[in-house]
């Protein structure tokens, strides 16, 4: 990861999806959008060459990426704060247990956190998941 492309630090809720990947961080989450805090001056995923990036593809080691509030892919700016290509935004090693993302997750693990909530969601957020599926990995 490295300097956003827009050569400033972006500090923003964005959406994410969560894709399929070995992570044991996003088990049982693929499929998921949810709204992230974004703060960050380097979360550009930048590969040596584009090998390396369709291998991460091949493999499934995508683990997170960027979407647009109609769920396509977000490769532009602002959707996109970091500019990374396909949105990527975390990346996961085959294994899974090891998981780099510029957004933070932490940051919105409670419904409250978030600038807007149904009125009938529960006290956590879809990011509880996240940290519930560590604490199973860890037993």
């Amino acid at each position: 990861f490295v300097r956003n492309r827009s050569e400033q630090f972006e500090a923003r809720f964005s959406m994410v999806e969560v894709l399929r990947s070995p992570s044991l961080l996003f088990a049982d989450m693929q499929g998921s959008r949810l709204p992230i805090a974004v703060s960050h001056g380097e979360g550009l995923a930048e590969f040596i060459d584009a090998t390396v990036q369709e291998q991460f593809l091949k493999q499934q080691q995508l683990s997170l990426r960027f979407v647009d509030n109609n769920g396509a892919i977000a490769e532009r700016y602002p959707a996109n704060p970091n500019g990374s290509p396909l949105g990527i935004t975390a990346i996961t090693n085959r294994d899974g247990r090891v998981t780099a993302m510029m957004p933070h997750p932490e940051r919105v693990y409670r419904t409250v956190q978030n600038s807007w909530r149904p009125d009938d969601a529960g006290v956590d957020s879809g990011w509880m998941r996240m940290f519930r599926s560590a604490r199973r990995w860890v037993g």
